[in-house]
Parts: C-alpha cells; structure tokens; sequence
C-alpha cells in the first residue's frame, strides 16, 4: 500500500498538540530548567545523590516554580493542572529530583493546602513552598501499602491534655518508604485512626513534626533509612515510628473531620466510608502526577532508542558493501513503533484527565462549589487506570529500549539502565496497579455505589446479587465524533478496511463490553451458588474465583479510554500534514492492541482467519509507512538535548560519520582507479589476458 503521508512533517506541529493545555507551562520548563544540572549524573555514591537532588530542590523551590499548585494568597497560582504538567516535565531529566519535588509540593504541601484549614494554611505553606521546611507523606505501612482505611497507627485524643496520642503499636504499623524521612524532612502529614470518646472515626492526618531545628528525632518518634535501592538514589526514603507522641489538638487537619476541645467528633460527611474516600479522592494528584512521568521517563527512553536506531548499522545485504542503518528492520520496527504510538495515546488520554482533574478541583478548591461525587469518583478511577497503564507501558518499553541499543543500552552513560531502575518503583507506588486496576473494575461493575467503598465489599454475596443490570459504555472524549464513527460501521463488517476508525472504535467498545457482561454473569452465578445451602461458597470466593476477568475488563476499559482520548487528540492538530501522521499512528495504536489481542477476537467471532493474517499484514504496512517519520515523531517530544544525557547519541553519530567518510573515500578511490586503468595508454594491449596464458 502506498503511504499518503507527506514526505516532511513540522515537529513542531506535533510538540503544539502534545503540549497541549499547559503549554505554557512545559514551554517555560524547558526554557528555563533545561540545563545540564538537571540531568541524570552518574556513578554518585547515595551520600552524594542525595546532597545534589536536596540542593537543587532547594534552587527550584527560589525560581517560584512550585507553586503552580498553591493557592493565589500565598503566592501560587491555583494551577493544579500546571503544577502536575510541570512535575511531569521535571521527568524527562533526573528522575530523583521529581519524586523529591512531588514529595515536598506534591504530596506534602498538597495535602496540608486540601486536608487543612487556613490556620494551617497561615503558618505552614509559605515554608512548604520556599523549602524552609521540607516535609514527608507518611501514609504508606510495611504491612498496610494499598490498603490504606486498614491503617493499623492510632492516634487517640486525650481531652484532658486536649491532644492526640500518636502511636504505632507494633512494626507492621511503622511507616515505610517514607520520601525525605530518612535526612531532609522536619514535619510528616501522618496518616492514621482517629480515636475520640473511644469510638474510631476512620483515617485522618495530622501534621507532626519529626526533627528539631538541629536535625535531631523529636521526642518518641524513631527515624530509619531504607539504606539503597534499585533507583531514586536521590530520594532519602525512610521509616517513621511513634511512641505515644503527643500533638495538639490544632495540627488535626480537620477539612473533613473536626474534634472539639471536649472530644466531639464533627465531620459535613455523615458516613465513614465515603468520608475517606472523599479525603483521599482530593489527593489523587499524586497518582496523576506518577503516571504522566512514568509517561516523560518512557518518551525519553524512546527518544534514545530511535535516534540511536537511526545511525547503528548492522550487517550488510547482498551486493551492497554498507551496513543497514537499524530502524531499517522491520523487526526493530516492531519494537519501537507500537511503543511509539502508545506512548503518543497514552499523551492524549493524560492530557484529558490533567485537565478534568484540573477542573473538578478547582470548581471545589477555588469556586466554593459542592463536591461532584460522580465525577470525583469517575476521576479518581480514570486516573488509577491511567496511570497503570502508563507505568507498565513505561517498565515494558524502556526495557525494549535497551535491548533495541544492545550493549550500548546497557551502559549507565547511556541513560537506560538509570531509568529502568528509577522507574521501576512506579508500578507499586501510588498505589499497585493491580488494586489499581481493581478499583478501575469495581466502578465499572457497581457503578460507584457508595455501600461498598471498601476492597472488602467485593466478597458480600448481597453486593453482588444487587449489582448493576445494564452496561452502558460512557464515552469519554469527543464523543459526538467518536459517537458517529461508531454508528457508521455497517452491520457486516468482513469487508471493511482494517483502517477504518470507527470500526477500530467499535472493536475496542465491545471488547469491553463483552467482558464486563461476562464478569458480571460470573459473579452472579457465584453469588447464587454462594448462597444455596447446598453448595455454599465463601463470600471472598465470589469474587476471587473471578478476579482475572474483572482485571481484564478494567483493562479493556483503559484501552477504549485511551483510543477514543487519541481520536480526540488528533482533531485538535491544525496542521493537515500533522493530523495525517497522527492519524496512522492512531491506525497503528489500534491495530497493534487489536494483533496483540486477537485470540481474543478469534474465540469471540469478531475476527475471520483471513482477516486476523490481513490485521497483520496493515500493521506491517504502516510500519512501513511510519519508518521514515521515526525521528519526526520523537523530535515531537521537544526534550531538551542536555535533559537526555544519554553518551550514545553523540558518540555513535560521530562514529558512523567517520564511517561514512571512510566509506566514502574507499569508493572514490576505487572509482578513480577504475577509472584510471580505463584510461586510453599505447603501451597497454586492450584485451586482458589471464595469467598464464
């Protein structure tokens, strides 16, 4: 098939639809912050990581960029969406600086500024914003990570003393791999039970400081080092521990949960369970923020691997005395170019749910409305799936990446190996993807009902028994457009081109279709048989005996997400040559899931034998079609050379230039010598006699 893109497409028309919103934002970053010391540095000791990423937390905190995110009266910007897009382009250099800047202004200043009051507003944020005083999120437990409402430290209240006894009663209540613990962080927002009046009242945060001005532990609380990692050398991880410590009454961060003098507890939400997740839904800009840099780590890696892609050659075909440059291959085609256009999906669907969480917490933080629930709720699940998709996608293809370098890839100057390791974590923090996705599929399957807030809700055979009927797929982006594609598609689909769009959508729309009913047949025969006498079944086993196919439902449900927020993407890309290109790539992200999948689509008739050879067939071609906008593509990105820090990609063009020359001059030499001996001479017969003869 010959390809109907142009022959040249501008960058810079890709970097404007990338860049998106907060274009501004990412333009300042990289005019500003693109220098050499944000980049990665090697072969530090973690004495030495840590010094270097604490200095240059504290100098980022002097530009004023870090308070994109902080309210106008304390001289932010009430930017939530450019406070997580700047995070995320801090992550397109060292990957250390951005967990340490997302600890500090992210997690910690986020959470005094959503679960506190102005008293607390008053007297902290400013030091938070300047890195006076840096501080620690000390949510996580060593026995209790994604499970947070099970939280075991409990902080009690003594009306006597009008203050809180903080405590963790044994060592799988400490917290554990606490960011800025271990040697910068002077206050924690702890997270634990609140005890009044003898009577628990859920999960709620408390500021408490954890070091004096000297650097010392405070009284009863105990400080560890999680010593080194696989990455993040940077990050000064640590655990906490507390032994009855005292904190006042005041340092309650009491947005949602107040408690008088007399020990009275007052929350505006009645209801535990919905209380607690209304607390934490307010925090889901941290899991945002993980996902778009896992999405910045996974673009550099690309980056990398292409440009390299582009000078390396490998073996020689016959009859020609050069080597055939890499992305050449069809099989490094394969590797790179799928990944290319998920991360380019990926982009898009970041940049819609950016914007929707800027939007719901601004409408609540700065216009004074009512909480939406439905679409809190619908956030906080679009931004779990969204962000394990990005962080799996991130740990697959920087992995090809390295392969796709060979030992090139393998060495640490090359960048590689450091964001392997640096990015390896985000699959499990800020919350395990596979609860992640759990949390995904609940929403899907009860239609966030609020009886059931609690992972534990899945196993009540009266849950599932009462469980949604109809499956409705709520589209996401654009979805008048979306909605026509679709509704175009005729009702005998074998002969339509594999590239038509709405049939790619519709194909992704009963994928997860198909699936949720299925998951919900499953788990309604498992309720059923659980509550026979006969044949009884454990309430967890209702849900357990189908854990996989309500993971694959909230997969499928990334995928569509994902697909419609490309389509949507690439409507807005005002130039045609743009749009074309975005628009194969579109093609190449459908139809590499839809390869990837199609025994699926086999088993289930959507797909002919015939047209499962043919699917692969287009993929191969538009690969063909793509190879020459390979660089376009990265070049798209806009990561500022000195960010990538990456060896490989000028020593490897230097050396395949000098190649080049040397190839070069060979072939001339051997020219004019041919050339030469074809000259017309008297002394030289004009028939070449063999030897011998």
């Amino acid at each position: 098939m010959t390809s109907t893109l142009p022959r040249t497409v501008d960058p810079a028309c890709l970097q404007e639809v990338l860049d998106g919103r907060w274009a501004h934002v990412r333009r300042d970053a990289r005019e500003q912050l693109g220098g050499p010391e944000h980049a990665p540095v090697y072969g530090e000791s973690m004495q030495e990581a840590r010094e270097r990423i604490t200095r240059l937390a504290g100098e980022l905190a002097a530009t004023g960029r870090v308070g994109l995110g902080f309210p106008k009266e304390y001289g932010g910007e009430a930017d939530a969406g450019g406070s997580v897009t700047s995070i995320e382009m801090l992550a397109y250099g060292d990957l250390s600086l951005m967990v340490k800047a997302g600890v500090q202004w992210g997690l910690f200043g986020g959470a005094v500024q959503l679960l506190g009051t102005k008293r607390h507003h008053d007297a902290y944020l400013p030091d938070i914003m300047s890195f006076a005083l840096p501080g620690c999120f000390a949510m996580t437990e060593t026995g209790h990570g994604s499970d947070v409402q099970q939280l075991r430290t409990t902080c009690t209240y003594d009306p006597a003393t009008q203050t809180f006894d903080l405590h963790t009663p044994h060592q799988a209540a400490r917290k554990d791999y606490i960011g800025n613990a271990a040697k910068d962080g002077r206050m924690a927002v702890v997270f634990a039970q609140l005890v009044t009046r003898g009577r628990k009242q859920g999960v709620h945060a408390w500021l408490v400081p954890i070091r004096d001005e000297d650097g010392n532990p405070m009284p009863g609380v105990t400080i560890g080092d999680d010593g080194p990692k696989a990455g993040l050398l940077g990050v000064d991880n640590g655990r906490l521990s507390f032994d009855h410590v005292r904190v006042p009454r005041e340092m309650l961060l009491d947005r949602y949960g107040q408690v008088a003098e007399d020990g009275t507890y007052t929350s505006s939400i009645e209801n535990e369970t919905r209380r607690f997740f209304t607390m934490l839904g307010t925090l889901v800009r941290g899991r945002v923020s993980v996902g778009g840099s896992a999405g910045s780590a996974t673009k550099t890696a690309l980056d990398i691997a292409v440009r390299y892609g582009e000078v390396r050659r490998q073996f020689a075909a016959p009859g020609r005395d050069r080597e055939i440059v890499l992305n050449d291959y069809l099989v490094h085609q394969r590797k790179l170019l799928p990944a290319l256009a998920t991360s380019y999906a990926l982009s898009f669907a970041q940049e819609e749910l950016v914007s929707t969480m800027h939007d719901v917490q601004t409408a609540v933080h700065e216009h004074g409305e009512e909480v939406d629930e439905a679409a809190q709720r619908e956030l906080e699940s679009r931004a779990a799936g969204l962000k394990a998709a990005n962080t799996w996608h991130a740990t697959r293809t920087i992995q090809t990446c390295r392969e796709a370098c060979g030992g090139a890839g393998y060495l640490a100057e090359n960048r590689l190996p450091q964001l392997k390791a640096d990015t390896d974590v985000f699959t499990t923090f800020e919350g395990d993807n596979t609860v992640l996705l759990q949390l995904v599929a609940k929403g899907l399957l009860t239609g966030y009902r609020d009886a059931f807030g609690s992972l534990d809700g899945w196993g009540r055979v009266a849950f599932v028994a009462d469980m949604v009927r109809e499956t409705v797929l709520e589209r996401t982006a654009a979805r008048g457009l979306i909605a026509r594609l679709v509704d175009a598609v005729p009702g005998r689909e074998d002969d339509l081109p594999l590239r038509d769009r709405g049939w790619q959508l519709e194909m992704f729309e009963f994928r997860e279709k198909h699936t949720l009913e299925g998951a919900i047949r499953r788990l309604r025969r498992n309720a059923a048989t659980g509550s026979s006498p006969t044949h009884p079944m454990e309430p967890f086993q209702v849900f357990n005996s189908v854990q996989d196919h309500v993971l694959r439902t909230a997969e499928a449900h990334v995928d569509r997400v994902v697909l419609e927020a490309f389509v949507a993407g690439i409507e807005r890309a005002p130039d045609p040559g743009a749009r074309a290109l975005l628009g194969t790539l579109c093609d190449l992200y459908a139809l590499s899931t839809i390869e990837a999948d199609k025994g699926w689509f086999l088993e289930h008739g959507r797909l002919t034998a015939a047209r499962s050879k043919a699917l692969t067939g287009t993929v191969n071609a538009l690969l063909g079609e793509l190879r020459p906008h390979m660089v376009t593509l990265v070049d798209g990105f806009a990561i500022p050379e000195e960010w990538k820090a990456a060896a490989i990609l000028e020593e490897e063009a230097g050396r395949q230039e000098a190649m080049h020359l040397a190839d070069t001059a060979a072939e001339d030499a051997r020219l004019t010598a041919e050339a030469g001996s074809a000259a017309p001479d008297d002394t030289a017969t004009s028939v070449d006699v063999p030897p011998g003869q």
